[in-house]
């Protein structure tokens, strides 16, 4: 029997605003222990929320350019559960009337575009986190993270593949970059995905025992969790047996899952109208005024680029994938205004060295003027394009100056004709085999005539200056 999945997904990403969701304190990542913290985000008895309006406004922007419906009349509830890193034993979060329902996004995959319904975005605040401690045995719990304000997109069942799966994913965190709301950073935490997954018979409209690994935060180890749960439901099922619903936690080192804890629904929650806070309500004028101070996104991006700069729709989409590169690719065309050369040191050494050291590109030192330094000296002569890619190489690491760095280096382009033709005259003496075969009609021999002048000159010489001399010099 042929199987499918069918996943749906819990996408949480904690905004980038200064102050938590219900108190003062900072959202800043990192500190010492328990250092961001007050009364209200420990739920100490007594204490009482006020709601961040930062938090509401974002929640529109991501609802608005998600195509979803804004819920005018919303409210918080209570979410009841005991963890350690949740001090007060509730969460508040939203059920009964989230801030934005029905959406929609479009994904690019290799069979096409496919739209992925959104059922729902709500806010909540997020829990502390728990430190496990191998050398005394303990966990302690951290709860600066406690408060820090979360938006929950959860989707339709709408996923067939992994690769649906990544394409979703990478279409939020741009999205929301574009947006200035999160910087989605997943290795801190900023945006992790729960996947319920179950297993079906292709052709069947019923849904399968569903489970859920919780707090995803990498692309490829959400793949390799999504063919690896798949492949463990189908075993379970062909075996005769039933899947069972549970949390599961995704193991990527030994590529397997292990079964955590009966999975929740809802009604275990004990939800109700949370008693602290009134309902939110959001007038039309505030909705069109987000609208109206919504950022240029990726596509409309990509779309400029197309027209302003004549760049590739392949080279637009994939400066414009990212926020981060697309304003260094800005950046280096306004100081440049070379938008083609800026594109083509993104497209091949820039993308080459990200994907070799596996750096994200809002990590990357190297800045949009130095590269425009880069390209302003091969311009002026200064140094050759293959000289260049060294410079690049040398100082992506660190963004030390381009310029210094080939001032230090001795790397100027030799543009002395008389220097060049002296070693021009000493290539040729000392390959007469390749003379005599360039004279008889054998193109190759010139260039290897100009790879030995190039040796000598240490790669420091304009090619063009040497391609002219050398022809006349072989006349």
């Amino acid at each position: 029997m042929n199987y499918e999945m069918v996943i749906g997904l819990e996408v949480h990403v904690e905004l980038s605003t200064k102050s938590k969701i219900f108190c003062s304190c900072t959202t800043e990542f990192g500190g010492d222990p328990n250092t961001h913290c007050c009364p209200v985000c420990t739920g100490l008895p007594g204490v009482l929320p006020v709601l961040n309006e930062k938090v509401v406004e974002y929640a529109i922007r991501a609802g608005i350019a998600t195509n979803c419906e804004i819920t005018k009349y919303n409210k918080f509830d209570r979410k009841n559960y005991f963890y350690p890193d949740l001090p007060k034993a509730y969460q508040i979060s939203q059920l009964y009337l989230p801030i934005c329902q029905n959406g929609h996004v479009d994904i690019e995959t290799s069979k096409g575009t496919k739209s992925i319904g959104i059922h729902e975005i709500h806010m909540e605040e997020d829990a502390g986190k728990l430190i496990h401690d191998p050398w005394d045995d303990c966990t302690l719990a951290d709860y600066n993270r406690c408060g820090v304000p979360l938006l929950e997109i959860v989707s339709e069942p709408d996923f067939r593949s992994a690769e649906e799966v990544t394409a979703y994913l990478q279409k939020l965190k741009s999205t929301f970059e574009y947006l200035d709301i999160s910087d989605c950073k997943m290795q801190e935490g900023s945006m992790r995905a729960d996947i319920n997954l179950s297993v079906r018979p292709v052709g069947s409209d019923t849904f399968g025992t569903r489970t859920e690994m919780k707090n995803m935060n990498s692309f490829k180890a959400i793949a390799r969790a999504i063919e690896g749960e798949f492949n463990r439901q189908v075993e379970v099922i062909e075996s005769g047996k039933k899947v069972i619903q549970e949390t599961r936690r995704w193991d990527d080192n030994k590529e397997r899952s292990y079964a955590m804890r009966s999975k929740e629904n809802a009604h275990d929650y004990r939800y109700f109208p949370e008693p602290d806070l009134p309902p939110v309500e959001i007038s039309d004028e505030w909705i069109e005024r987000v609208r109206s101070e919504q950022p240029e996104m990726a596509l409309e991006k990509q779309k400029r680029y197309q027209e302003e700069f004549g760049l590739p729709e392949y080279d637009a989409r994939m400066i414009t994938g990212e926020k981060a590169m697309a304003d260094f690719f800005e950046e280096a065309t306004k100081l440049t205004n070379k938008p083609k050369e800026v594109s083509n040191w993104i497209m091949g050494d820039i993308f080459r060295m990200l994907k070799e050291l596996s750096i994200e590109t809002s990590h990357m030192k190297l800045s949009p003027d130095n590269l425009a330094k880069l390209i302003m000296m091969i311009d002026k002569g200064t140094i050759n394009r293959n000289t260049a890619k060294k410079v690049l190489s040398a100082v992506f690491d660190d963004n030390a100056d381009c310029e210094q760095y080939v001032k230090d280096n001795g790397l100027q382009m030799v543009n002395d004709t008389a220097a060049v033709e002296e070693v021009i005259k000493k290539v040729l003496e000392n390959n007469p085999q390749s003379v005599s075969d360039y004279k008889g009609g054998k193109q190759k021999a010139f260039g290897f005539i100009v790879g030995q002048c190039m040796k000598e000159l240490k790669g420091k010489a304009n090619p063009a200056v040497v391609n002219e001399l050398l022809k006349k010099a072989l006349s």
